[in-house]
């Protein structure tokens, strides 16, 4: 059985021009001091220190980009390089911009279960790394020391197969670049994914990566001499997104009776996103390793919901917007602020000829491109068989990010995923700052020498927008 929706526009990932995993952050000037350089101490201290209270924090949220060789612009390995941005890293912790993470509980949404691998600190992390820099970032004992972690990215257990281009590509220029890969797996017959990871072959430059398959083998076509193309609004062609991974990612395993399927004779459609920032780069070679089950109990699909261009004749799709003019459209109006697009989808008793299964929300993300500002998806759960009742909010990004979007994965058993039945309708609410107050629109605008806002349309340019819905959805196997 197939999931695929009629959306044909794909997720995309960040052209943001950022620096590694802290955007817009640097070393020098006032705003990347923390203390007096790099001198340390041994002395006792009555507060929290690096070795005891800080180190294990960076550890666990930051190390995996702030290392050598990684995007990330400076290390944070070593208490000198701690000390000598101990200001920026408070301020990034306390304004929550770093670790990079999107979905947060508001007045609005409360997801009924918390999110796996979930980045963020805690309120007392934060405050602990805030009394550590105004303590004068002391060192403390180094014998307080937590062992080191493993920084190079544990291969995924059981893989039985591993994937790579068929040339290296060399990244270069100001500009991020976009490229789509096409790799040929040889697959014989049908089979069931449950587990991936992503080998970044040059970790300095790349910045995200999607993983597609190509059921058709379309891809084929649009490859040149290397096996790849230019690619930006996702893999073009028809095929389904099946993976994801930015720095730091570890290796993503579902349980052995779950897989997505992958039609024999599919090709499989890699998108990475390059990071070039001014320089030509050593060749990359990303790598994408995968294991399989046999007869998955449950499939997972990827399903993309949103960019409708207007009113369906059911009620669904775009829904009437505060500033339409003579009828109901997408239009992000020039210097409008705090703008809204709703859309909604019902979803249909009836698939393929046969009937809608019962569907497992497995987790939930956004995607909206430079002029998004907040995006929330719930679900208005009608059916009467539902265990739920009313609304239920499965995931706000209310300071959307272009460069740090994924998919949030519930901490929750099956049976204890939310539902979507027959009947059950989804509503995505996505919001646009088109002004000059939005600094990814000033950043939108250089790159395509304008001055000033313009109207904002559907689509998929950098300049356009989108409002998808990105939800991982599990259905049993018949």
């Amino acid at each position: 059985m197939s999931l695929r929706t009629t959306v044909t526009l794909l997720l995309a990932t960040s052209t943001l021009a950022l620096a590694g995993c802290e955007q817009g952050s640097s070393t020098s000037g006032a705003g990347g001091q923390g203390g007096q350089g790099g001198s340390t101490t041994t002395e006792p201290s009555s507060g929290p220190t690096f070795h005891k209270d800080i180190e294990p924090i960076l550890q666990k949220s930051c190390q995996s980009c702030h290392s050598p060789g990684n995007i990330a612009p400076f290390a944070l390995m070593q208490y000198d390089e701690a000390k000598l941005v101990s200001t920026l890293i408070k301020e990034q912790v306390q304004a929550r911009t770093m670790p990079p993470w999107g979905a947060f509980e508001t007045n609005e949404c409360k997801p009924k279960h918390g999110f796996r691998d979930d980045l963020r600190l805690s309120q007392s992390d934060i405050d602990l790394i805030a009394a550590w820099h105004d303590a004068g970032s002391p060192e403390g004992n180094p014998a307080d020391a937590p062992p080191p972690i493993d920084l190079k990215g544990a291969d995924l257990p059981g893989k039985t197969l591993e994937v790579e281009p068929v040339k290296p590509f060399v990244s270069s220029g100001d500009q991020d670049q976009f490229r789509c890969f096409v790799m040929d797996p040889g697959f014989t017959k049908d089979m069931f994914m449950n587990g991936w990871h992503f080998v970044a072959g040059n970790s300095k430059v790349v910045h995200h990566a999607l993983l597609f398959v190509d059921p058709n083998a379309e891809s084929d076509a649009l490859a040149d001499e290397t096996g790849s193309y230019e690619c930006f609004g996702g893999s073009g062609v028809n095929g389904d997104l099946i993976g994801a991974w930015a720095p730091g990612g570890v290796p993503f395993e579902l349980a052995p009776n779950i897989g997505t399927r992958l039609p024999a004779g599919s090709r499989l459609v890699m998108q990475i996103h390059y990071h070039p920032a001014g320089t030509t780069h050593d060749p990359d070679s990303t790598r994408v390793q995968m294991r399989f089950t046999e007869s998955p109990e449950y499939q997972m699909a990827f399903v993309l919901l949103g960019n409708f261009p207007g009113l369906q004749p059911n009620g669904d799709g775009l829904q009437p917007g505060p500033n339409d003019k003579a009828k109901i459209e997408f239009r992000i109006p020039s210097n409008a602020s705090n703008h809204t697009e709703t859309m909604l989808f019902t979803l249909p008793s009836t698939i393929n000829g046969g009937p809608m299964p019962e569907l497992f929300v497995y987790g939930a993300g956004t995607h909206m491109h430079y002029v998004g500002r907040d995006m929330l998806v719930e679900v208005e759960h009608n059916n009467l068989q539902s265990p739920e009742k009313g609304k239920e909010c499965l995931v706000q990004t209310p300071d959307w990010n272009f460069a740090w979007q994924r998919a949030y994965a519930y901490d929750a058993a099956i049976n204890d995923l939310p539902r979507f039945l027959p009947g059950d309708v989804l509503k995505m609410r996505c919001t646009y700052d088109n002004t000059m107050n939005n600094p990814y629109v000033q950043k939108a605008l250089k790159d395509q020498n304008l001055q000033s806002p313009v109207d904002v349309y559907l689509g998929e340019s950098t300049l356009d927008e989108m409002c998808l819905a990105v939800l991982p959805l599990l259905y049993k196997s018949q």
